[in-house]
């Protein structure tokens, strides 16, 4: 227990503390068992600031003995017991709070991170005896039923705003930053809870990026009351994180933000993090976003050009005649940039070598360097920049082009964006090519993404300096999700980036089959020339 635990500041006059139910609700959770890593099994020690937070909810109350807050918004970093705590509140919900048939709730962004929550909560029913013989685990439904009060804690699909009739008397919102619009929300919290006694909405999140999100909402409603400059005696706020102007590579601001440090993650992982973040600028948002709950900017520029141009190593295409390479396919528009890359994994100690090709209409050359101020006619003369007839990219010519490199190269694979380019995966599988789509969303592009800022920062990847694709490569800007995946982002970018998106399908492939055994379109057959 703590051992000078003071009521919250937000209490009102009127209210009061009832010791006998915050000590009810901490005895509760305290007689509930880590699910996860060296925990598990152990009993679930509330540390002080989640102590805190169950007596303030659970033990202020007002003149009638019901809880003063209805709404609970506990912002934290990453990896501080969010969901451990998330799920021990749903519990007490379900099957101590007094409420017959209670009706509990869990919703995120969609069913699969609301079910994280749900899983611990199970979990800790399963290692629980005496609850183990009240609640019904429905696993395939999300859903447990306490017996006794006839109870439900139910997992929501993204799709439930559009439906109503709930009689809420907890919901618990998992990261509800990443909650697209406020449509759930809203049907969640707007007047579902009326005929309870006392609803508790508990909203649990880390920071995010979108300053026009309902989570932002939230988090500035939150701040005001922190600051005095709002009251609203139904709220409760909580915010650990870092502020706007504090250093964020500074251990001890490291310290105030994440109240479990050295519990629940170590402070050698931090370390590890933000040094990683130091390096890579890609990764400074994320550090900044998850381990110190700042808001941040959703894109953040990319590479580090410098170490970009250290791997300029000479890229010697006649070696490379018969490698095996895997080619990415990045057709754009058909009056825009349209790149393809192949890269060669290495065989013994030598990098990634990086060979890419670009096309554009002829005709809208001089046009784009007017507008853009790109010199892509000097590019065209020296031939970096391929131009195709016309005012749109001949898509014809680039399947030549690319059935004629695989007389030279042993390309194993193609790894193309499926927006746009089903015509030619077609021409090219009928070329005798074996053709890969490829998602460009996080779980695609965040591994392959990743992996060539590690290959550039310790020199293994050689491009050979080309001009049109470090223009491209100074142009990336990504996007991060909460778990802090990435991706090259299109709309945000800077200006065309089609040659790294290229390079990263193809990294992907050469990676996961590197030079593996197989052979090439060409060992059985000679060019096909189009007509």
């Amino acid at each position: 227990m703590l051992e000078k635990y003071k009521p919250t500041a937000f209490m009102l006059e009127t209210s009061r503390y009832d010791t006998d139910k915050a000590d009810r609700a901490v005895m509760f959770i305290e007689s509930l068992c880590h699910t996860k890593g060296e925990w598990a099994g152990k009993p679930f020690k509330l540390l002080p600031w989640q102590e805190t937070i169950i007596r303030d909810l659970f033990g202020v109350v007002k003149s009638d003995g019901t809880r003063q807050f209805n709404t609970a918004y506990i912002e934290v970093p990453k990896k501080q017991g969010k969901s451990e705590l998330a799920a021990a509140v749903a519990l007490y919900l379900l099957c101590a709070d007094g409420e017959q048939r209670a009706e509990v709730y869990g919703c995120a962004a969609d069913r699969q991170q609301a079910g994280i929550v749900f899983s611990v909560a199970a979990d800790m029913v399963r290692l629980s005896p005496a609850l183990t013989r009240r609640v019904k685990i429905l696993e395939s439904q999300k859903r447990l039923v306490y017996r006794p009060s006839n109870s439900v804690y139910q997992v929501l699909s993204a799709e439930a705003y559009s439906k109503h009739g709930f009689s809420v008397s907890g919901l618990i919102f998992d990261e509800l930053h990443t909650q697209p619009n406020r449509k759930l929300f809203d049907v969640m919290t707007k007047g579902s809870g009326d005929a309870r006694k006392q609803p508790l909405y508990f909203l649990i999140t880390t920071a995010g990026d979108d300053t026009h999100s309902v989570c932002y909402e939230q988090h500035k409603k939150a701040e005001a009351i922190l600051e005095g400059n709002k009251h609203d005696a139904t709220f409760y706020p909580v915010i650990y994180g870092a502020g706007t102007d504090e250093d964020w590579t500074n251990e001890a601001v490291w310290r105030k933000a994440n109240p479990s440090l050295d519990v629940t993650v170590g402070i050698d992982k931090v370390r590890a993090a933000c040094e990683s973040a130091k390096q890579n600028p890609a990764e400074e948002n994320s550090f900044r976003q998850l381990r110190l709950c700042q808001w941040v900017k959703q894109s953040v520029r990319w590479m580090n050009m410098q170490a970009w141009d250290v791997c300029g190593f000479p890229v010697d295409t006649v070696s490379l005649e018969g490698r095996v390479c895997y080619g990415g396919l990045d057709l754009s528009s058909t009056n825009d940039i349209t790149a393809f890359v192949l890269v060669f994994p290495p065989t013994d100690d030598e990098p990634f070598f990086v060979l890419p090709y670009f096309w554009l209409p002829e005709e809208t050359v001089d046009w784009r360097v007017r507008r853009d101020s790109v010199p892509y006619d000097v590019w065209a003369r020296t031939r970096l920049l391929k131009t195709t007839e016309g005012n749109v990219v001949d898509y014809a010519f680039i399947e030549k082009f690319i059935d004629e490199l695989g007389a030279k190269y042993n390309i194993r694979e193609i790894a193309y964006d499926r927006w746009g380019a089903t015509q030619m995966s077609q021409n090219l599988e009928r070329l005798g090519f074996t053709v890969v789509p490829f998602g460009q969303g996080f779980a695609s592009m965040s591994p392959p993404t990743k992996e060539l800022m590690r290959l550039t920062l310790s020199e293994k990847i050689a491009h050979g300096g080309n001009e049109i694709l470090r223009w491209m490569m100074d142009n990336v800007f990504v996007r991060t999700d909460p778990a802090g995946n990435i991706k090259p982002d299109k709309e945000r970018s800077a200006e065309k980036i089609d040659g790294i998106v290229g390079m990263v399908m193809a990294l992907d492939r050469a990676i996961r089959c590197g030079n593996a055994a197989g052979e090439s379109v060409y060992d059985h057959r000679g060019i096909l020339w189009l007509d």
